[in-house]
């Protein structure tokens, strides 16, 4: 009897997929994590150039 009801109690525990949500927004956040860490070396050369053109602009319109 008492090895029934641990199969039972197993196979309720298989179907419960209360939990299933947070794993899944999990898994994407860090594969969102993933894509921006992947993209910050190409990216940081072009921000470099824009903020370093922007100041140049001020510099030269201040003084």
């Amino acid at each position: 009897m008492k090895r029934l009801q641990e199969g039972i109690l197993k196979l309720q525990v298989w179907n419960d997929t209360s939990g299933q949500d947070l794993v899944e927004y999990a898994l994407a956040a860090g594969l969102v994590a993933v894509a921006a860490v992947a993209c910050m070396p190409g990216l940081s050369g072009t921000v470099n150039a824009v903020f370093t053109k922007i100041g140049s602009i001020i510099n030269n319109t201040v003084h």
